[in-house]
């Protein structure tokens, strides 16, 4: 696929007026500037503590992908748009699934059993539950307007609901229920915050990162989609590009947390992302949408709503019980890899 993707792209720089060599540099550069905002969001979160460093390591994360689906948002032709629809949808299923099965595999393989706390978990899966069936599932059966779409109305309802239960949500983890997303095990080994310098200098950097981000999103939103377009594959890969883009560092951190014995860490990095790309991306594309006339295609397609009950459905029972093993890493990874070869082959 990145062969044909590539070959696109050459097709687009060859009888348009930027050479290929122009966009490969801008999709290096935005790698790098990526994983450069993370970094020096981690800075941060490694001297503010839990859970609120995994609280700010997901809004940058989310900053990155709401400007990378805006940008595909305003330069988009169409009166219609799913891109916000298949990246959010993306992002679930690459946290529930590919994060959260590598992270089980590796800790199972290691430490055999690991724990993590129910209660945090449940109220996460709780929300991210709840405002996927209203996002990405409801949509499908309104009758105001035809489709798998949602009258202004709607909406509006639905944007305000997402960032009132998201601000409830962060006020539980933060203040009310702390304890249920901390790590049970004190006195595990734990590096040293950095200094007083460092994180002086990531304050400072990690707006830059992520206003680099923007502008080279919105250099390379056009001739992306259009190799995807040339190259024959579905226009939902699009939203599983961005998806693993800007999850790609989200998804080291937490692969480490869990091989240093720290699921909970990882998990709450991995829903963390999830939550946040659901409840901010959905108000944001909202009022862009009002703003510009576009339809925002919201509802999932069949297939895609089973794969996404099944993911709740597993994630539920993996967490649960409060104690994970390899086994249940190899049943979500089995679940991504469907999801990867539907949204491929659909």
């Amino acid at each position: 696929m990145a062969a044909l993707v590539v070959f696109g792209i050459s097709e687009v720089g060859l009888h348009g007026a930027v050479p290929l060599a122009v966009y490969a540099l801008s999709a290096v550069l935005l790698f790098a500037a990526v994983f450069s905002a993370v970094h020096h969001a981690e800075t941060i979160a490694e001297r503010i503590g839990q859970p609120f460093g995994s609280i700010l390591l997901a809004l940058a994360v989310t900053v990155i992908e709401v400007s990378l689906i805006v940008s595909m948002l305003l330069s988009s032709a169409g009166s219609e748009s799913s891109i916000a629809r298949d990246t959010v949808f993306a992002a679930i299923m690459i946290v529930l699934n590919g994060i959260v099965g590598l992270c089980l595999v590796i800790g199972g393989l290691r430490f055999h059993e690991q724990s993590v706390q129910p209660r945090g978990a449940a109220a996460a899966l709780g929300v991210l539950g709840t405002l996927a069936v209203l996002g990405l599932v409801l949509p499908n059966y309104t009758t105001t307007v035809p489709g798998p779409v949602y009258a202004p109305v709607q909406l509006v309802f639905v944007a305000v609901v997402s960032l009132a239960l998201y601000g409830l949500y962060l006020y539980v983890q933060t203040v009310r229920h702390r304890d249920d997303f901390l790590e049970r095990a004190a006195g595990e080994e734990r590096h040293h915050p950095p200094s007083t310098r460092s994180f002086v200098v990531a304050l400072c950097l990690l707006p830059i990162s992520l206003l680099s981000v923007v502008l080279l999103a919105e250099f390379l939103a056009h001739p992306v989609g259009d190799a995807i377009t040339r190259s024959g594959f579905p226009e939902a890969l699009i939203g599983v590009l961005i998806a693993m883009v800007v999850l790609m560092p989200e998804g080291v951190a937490s692969l480490r947390a869990a091989g240093s014995n720290r699921l909970q860490t990882s998990i709450n990095l991995a829903l963390g992302s999830a939550l946040a790309s659901l409840c901010l991306t959905i108000p944001t594309v909202a009022v862009v949408a009002l703003v510009t006339g576009q339809t925002l295609v919201l509802g999932l397609e069949a297939e895609h709503l089973v794969l996404l009950v099944l993911s709740l459905f597993m994630a539920t029972l993996t967490l649960a019980t409060g104690r994970t093993t390899v086994l249940q890493g190899g049943i979500h990874l089995v679940i991504f890899f469907a999801f990867v070869t539907i949204s491929a082959i659909p």
